[in-house]
């Protein structure tokens, strides 16, 4: 019962957490639309919320197999940010928490490179023994990860990287190790009509977790206007080779909700 009692007091936490991060949006939008705005903020606070049919994860070939909804948010500053990623279940059920701490360790017009680490907490179903009785419960498994991500600007539209990612899990069961590296391009500001824009982003990436292993292409577009909130995502993953267990095809699409607000340090 104890068990029990301690799983039921994360869930409520983890609950209260992300009600006070949905209404801190909405209050604090209109109180820092009020103030006079200096001539250079000090930094944003604002992110992407996605409903989507898949929900798929950081690496694109993990999903949750099911529709869901995902919270992007960001605070940011001249060169640290951070940047929390809560998933849901459309019923509610919380999927993955991933809390980003971010440095931009360089930052110039053409090159830039970001350092992050995170811990981060996946929830699944599983069954438990409770005085004697196997029942069905939402249980956590733990992981820190850090990541490097190079950038190279080539023109205004064009951008080409590396992205690795190394995770660690602290738990009974695996997986324990895991390492991705992609090499990323990333194509801006294709005009679509309407005043929409296209962001493309292919990726070809090699992944390995434990003793497996895979490389994979995958694809994600994002169609936005500048100043208006809604915008639209549709993402491809393709396994080429690989003996990690998972879909050999997987798509989702999206309608995003885009907010952001300038904040300043008090005088």
């Amino acid at each position: 019962m104890a068990d029990l009692s301690m799983i039921k007091l994360i869930q409520k936490s983890l609950s209260r957490f992300f009600t006070l991060i949905f209404v801190s949006f909405f209050v604090c939008t209109p109180l820092f639309a009020q103030e006079q705005t200096p001539a250079s903020p000090t930094g944003q606070f604002g992110g992407v919320i996605t409903a989507t049919n898949n929900g798929v994860s950081i690496i694109p070939s993990f999903t949750l197999g099911r529709p869901a909804m995902l919270f992007d948010l960001s605070l940011s500053g001249e060169r640290f940010s951070f940047d929390p990623m809560l998933r849901f279940g459309m019923d509610g059920k919380p999927w993955s928490f991933v809390f980003w701490g971010r440095y931009k360790a360089i930052k110039d017009k053409r090159f830039t490179l970001s350092l992050g680490a995170h811990p981060a907490f996946i929830f699944a179903e599983r069954l438990v023994k409770i005085n004697g009785q196997e029942k069905t419960m939402l249980v956590s498994q733990r992981f820190l990860a850090m990541e490097v991500a190079p950038m190279y600007k080539f023109s205004k539209r064009l951008s080409m990287g590396l992205y690795y990612l190394r995770g660690h899990g602290f738990n009974p069961i695996p997986p324990d190790n895991s390492n991705f590296i992609a090499l990323n391009t990333v194509i801006s500001g294709v005009p679509m009509g309407g005043g929409f824009n296209m962001r493309i982003n292919p990726q070809l990436f090699y992944l390995k977790v434990d003793e497996d292993s895979g490389t994979y292409a995958t694809s994600n577009f994002t169609v936005t206007k500048p100043g208006f909130p809604i915008g639209f995502q549709g993402l491809f993953n393709q396994k080429i080779k690989s003996t990690i267990p998972g879909d050999n095809f997987i798509w989702n699409v999206g309608l995003l909700y885009l907010f952001s607000t300038p904040y300043h340090k008090a005088k």
